[in-house]
């Protein structure tokens, strides 16, 4: 079934667009346009005019010319994974997805580099690498079916973020399509680089508001011999959150250290139907702590000596992975939380960031909130950069657009996250969902320097517009 287009979309547009792409891959039916209207965000649909899947820089130029010239909206889509709404087409117009550009294009053993299109999903990009023995740490929890290129746009980090850092901290240059149809490098591939303002660093991150990006140069590394992994239960999520803080101030940097608050972890067990982790009577939160490198005894010291540390803490029994099966058992539990926590009707997420030695009293404002508000929340997320997510559940609300007192509890969120010397998002980007909340973080002056860089990118405001701000 055909659907109608607005004014600014006609079925000329239409029928140019087949022109550029082939028949096959222009998408106007209810079906393919409905299935394009969501990402992972809340429960939110805005549906497309039309879908466009093209497979080349060259089609994607086209595209931009045409609805640059027509001031037709474009949203950018990669795999339809992002929780802040940054795929969304709320606009209608135009969507494009990247999900042809998929190939990976050299993997550059001489120089530790690989060049890639967007749509390559992140798990298949780290295992083609490894097999080299190569190591490209960032890992979001949906790396089996994000794309790279929606992880530069939104400068994914994930849990080996702690030692390793974010996708920022690898890529080095980038192929982009701006809006008005021009094709540009962003940099070299060099591992430094002082030549002029860093255009690769500015569109990594921008959430797709300033280009489209069709290839990628990211660094990589040697790949780590050993991993060791333990589970640590605790009696209270504040002692937790606390000892986070302590491992780091004892001169220890884990390769990967997540919080689950024991409410989230119960429902994600019943969701993969998992019985790794015990879920026991007076248990309120477990961390998990991984090490890596090329020494085991090294490693087999760190380990026992975090969890001596810990016993300071208020811990229970330390549970030590002994196998690459349990060690992927009890990831899969971390990694799917989120996934099983919207299920659950936890349909709100929030991906706040604070100096890690605040996490508990972020963990304390959070359960405050949710009395003073009527909202229940669990918390989990990558505790060792400071970075917490928080799903909320209210009766009778699916998202935070509709319902003013969510929005009153989540300024009053980001307020403390303000006052803790933290900010909106440590992952996630801000998206169409959080754009309200910016005045808390940022004055009159900042947000009036990022609309002027959008308007140099993107003057007449077609591509995800009203995505970070208005």
């Amino acid at each position: 079934m055909e659907v109608s287009t607005k004014p600014s979309l006609n079925l000329q547009h239409i029928k140019t667009f087949k022109t550029i792409v082939g028949e096959q891959f222009v998408f106007v039916d209810e079906e393919n346009l409905y299935k394009y209207s969501h990402d992972e965000t809340e429960n939110l649909h805005y549906l497309p005019e039309v879908v466009i899947k093209p497979r080349t820089v060259e089609e994607i130029s086209e595209i931009f010319k045409i609805c640059n010239q027509y001031k037709i909206p474009v949203t950018p889509r990669g795999a339809g994974t992002g929780l802040s709404g940054g795929a969304l087409p709320h606009l209608g117009g135009v969507l494009i997805s990247t999900e042809r550009m998929n190939s990976i294009l050299n993997i550059d053993e001489r120089n530790l580099q690989v060049t890639t299109e967007p749509g390559v999903i992140t798990e298949v990009l780290q295992n083609e690498v490894k097999e080299k023995g190569l190591f490209y740490p960032p890992d979001p929890s949906s790396r089996g079916s994000c794309f790279i290129g929606g992880n530069v746009a939104e400068n994914s980090g994930g849990p080996k973020a702690v030692k390793y850092g974010v996708v920022k901290d690898y890529v080095i240059n980038l192929e982009v399509v701006l809006p008005t149809g021009e094709i540009i490098w962003t940099g070299a591939n060099v591992l430094k680089n002082s030549t002029g303002y860093n255009l690769t660093q500015l569109i990594t991150g921008s959430e797709g508001t300033l280009g489209i990006i069709t290839k990628i140069v990211l660094r990589l590394i040697p790949l780590p011999m050993y991993d060791l992994l333990m589970l640590v239960p605790f009696r209270s999520l504040e002692k937790a959150s606390e000892a986070v803080s302590a491992i780091f101030r004892a001169g220890y940097t884990p390769s990967g250290l997540e919080l689950m608050e024991i409410d989230a972890l119960s429902i994600v067990s019943k969701f993969v139907d998992s019985t790794a982790i015990p879920v026991t009577e007076g248990t309120a939160a477990h961390l998990i702590i991984e090490v890596d490198g090329n020494h085991l005894e090294t490693l087999m010291q760190d380990m026992e000596a975090i969890s001596e540390l810990l016993n300071l803490y208020d811990c229970g029994e330390i549970y030590f992975a002994d196998n690459a099966t349990q060690k992927a058992e009890l990831w899969k539990l971390r990694r799917r939380v989120a996934e099983a926590a919207k299920i659950d009707g936890y349909t709100i997420e929030e991906d706040t960031v604070v100096p890690r030695a605040e996490l508990p009293a972020l963990v304390n404002g959070v359960k405050e909130l949710g009395k003073q508000f009527g909202f229940e929340s669990v918390c989990y997320g990558h505790a060792g950069d400071g970075n917490l997510h928080i799903r909320i559940k209210k009766e009778g609300t699916e998202n935070s657009q509709d319902d003013p007192e969510i929005i009153q509890s989540l300024r009053a969120l980001f307020t403390l996250v303000k006052k803790l010397g933290g900010t909106l998002s440590g992952e996630h980007g801000i998206g169409l969902v959080q754009k309200s909340f910016m005045d808390i973080v940022f004055d009159k002056t900042q947000l009036q320097l990022m609309r002027g860089i959008k308007k140099v990118f993107d003057p007449n405001n077609i591509l995800n517009a009203g995505k970070i701000f208005d």
